[in-house]
């Protein structure tokens, strides 16, 4: 599956450079990321849960790391970054300048520890036809 490349070479070059760099730092921390897609968009995923998504829209580059809980949790650390805002759920950077590196890390080290979090705490399926009775 190629959902990000397939994105990026839809782009012009300098806006796919500054994407692909982004996701970058994400593979260096996590090579065993997958590429997929989650709503609507290309992203890497992470055990099976949607991990970051860079995106190129009309007048920012958006990250979306599909947590609103970690977005304001970076977003506090953050020093000031000229042009960044933020929403629920997503971080804005102004057009032809770098996504930073070390948010992008910390967008990723954040959101891996939910999603590892939250997958330790899903109860593990039981096989057709086993009752709680008979595990224990």
């Amino acid at each position: 599956m190629a959902e990000i490349e397939d994105y990026l070479s839809g782009l012009d070059e300098v806006d796919a450079t500054i994407i692909r760099g982004a996701y970058a730092v994400a593979r260096a921390l996590l090579p065993e990321v997958e590429e997929g897609r989650s709503y609507g968009m290309p992203a890497l995923v992470l055990d099976g849960r949607s991990l970051l998504s860079v995106m190129r829209a009309k007048q920012h580059f958006g990250v979306y790391p599909f947590s609103a809980d970690v977005v304001a949790s970076v977003v506090e650390s953050l020093r000031p970054i000229d042009g960044l805002t933020a929403a629920k759920g997503t971080l804005r950077f102004p057009l032809g300048a770098p996504i930073p590196e070390a948010v992008v890390r910390r967008l990723v080290e954040v959101r891996a520890a939910e999603i590892r979090d939250t997958n330790a705490r899903k109860p593990k399926a039981r096989p057709r036809g086993v009752t709680q009775a008979d595990q224990d």
